[in-house]
């Protein structure tokens, strides 16, 4: 298939739905509230949503689409449907009007680029403990949610011991708690620690994902973590520019495979548990991405940059960043039957290709 923007995200849906199709299939005649709609896993997972109500038009999944939104709503969740509601609001203070009833919580309002939330650390502490603790209270006080998925991450584990490698949802972590990415570790290990307590005290259905290195359609070029930057190099046919010695190594997931992972979470998931979602191979090293994804511009774009290796301007930029992310999976595997199938090749072109097809035309001004 040679795909495009339109045949890539029809391909990624048709997926979700595929692999997904009990758990869809549960949710269909239910209401959904997705908090932080307006970041990189809103898109692909309200997408998903709305695209099944359309083959499955008798029972519904209503989405409640809740964010800051600080300019306009983006143009994909502007349509004019019956099953998606806008909520613009900030969801540390943000309470239910009347009628906006939800069977469903996906939490997942939060700054998760380390570029910006260590410029704004107590932004991304509110959203993480105050917003989150502003859902629990709903959950408590109304009852009638059948399930909560909490977005934590993978940087609760902070740079595991080469023993926790892959990294099991027992490991405890190895987390610094004042360096300049302890705003997001530490509050999102607090929000576990919300999660846990909440549905054992109050017995409440909340079930948490631990995301690893999720990429692909969705995530803001500008978002700053290193696919999409390696993205921007290639699409201003710049050099790449490597921001360290290329010798960190990481899995990465295509968002098609973690947004069944999460699906399967929210409906499938165990009361107060941790599920980490990713993939266990290939992990490597930086500068193998940043080869990969120059092989694959070259043969898609002709693409005729290089690979260098610079300093950031950001002098916290590699502090505390750990040196091998890989999550051990058989949990998820066995408990919930997620089996990830995207190659790191396909889902790099995938992602070049949206990428290369989705910029606004303000955008392609800048890319000369």
């Amino acid at each position: 298939m040679v795909f495009n923007k339109t045949t890539v995200e029809k391909s990624d849906l048709d997926y979700i739905h595929k692999k997904a199709k009990q758990e869809f299939n549960i949710l269909s005649g239910n209401s959904v509230l997705f908090t932080g709609a307006n970041g990189f896993l809103g898109y692909y997972f309200i997408k998903s949503i709305l695209a099944w109500n359309n083959s499955n038009p008798k029972k519904k999944i209503i989405v409640y689409a809740l964010d800051l939104f600080p300019k306009n709503v983006p143009s994909w969740l502007s349509q004019k449907r019956d099953d998606l509601k806008i909520i613009k609001a900030d969801i540390t203070k943000y309470k239910p009007k009347s009628g906006e009833v939800f069977d469903y919580i996906i939490h997942a309002a939060s700054i998760a680029s380390p570029v910006f939330y260590r410029q704004f650390p107590v932004e991304t502490i509110y959203a993480n403990v105050l917003g989150l603790i502003n859902i629990l209270e709903y959950m408590r006080e109304k009852r009638q949610v059948k399930g909560l998925l909490f977005f934590s991450s993978s940087e609760i584990y902070g740079d595991p011991t080469a023993e926790n490698i892959p990294t099991p949802e027992t490991y405890r972590g190895n987390v610094s708690c004042t360096g300049p990415r302890a705003c997001y570790d530490e509050s999102k290990r607090f929000g576990e620690t919300l999660c846990v307590n909440f549905a054992r005290v109050y017995n409440l259905p909340i079930k948490i994902a631990r995301p690893f290195n999720n990429y692909g359609p969705g995530l803001k070029i500008t978002d700053g973590r290193v696919i999409s930057d390696f993205a921007n190099d290639i699409l201003q046919n710049k050099n790449i520019s490597l921001l360290s010695q290329g010798s960190p190594t990481r899995t990465f997931c295509y968002i098609t495979d973690a947004i069944i992972g999460y699906i399967k979470v929210l409906i499938r998931g165990k009361f107060a548990e941790s599920y980490n979602i990713g993939v266990e191979e290939p992990e490597i090293l930086m500068i193998e991405l940043a080869n990969k994804m120059r092989g694959i511009a070259i043969k898609q774009f002709g693409y005729s940059g290089k690979i260098i290796m610079k300093k950031s301007k950001d002098k916290n930029y590699l502090t505390d960043s750990p040196n091998r992310r890989c999550p051990q999976i058989i949990k998820a595997k066995k408990n919930l039957d997620y089996k990830p199938e995207v190659s790191i090749n396909e889902g790099l072109t995938k992602t070049l290709l949206w990428y290369k097809q989705s910029l606004s035309l303000r955008d392609k001004k800048n890319y000369k």
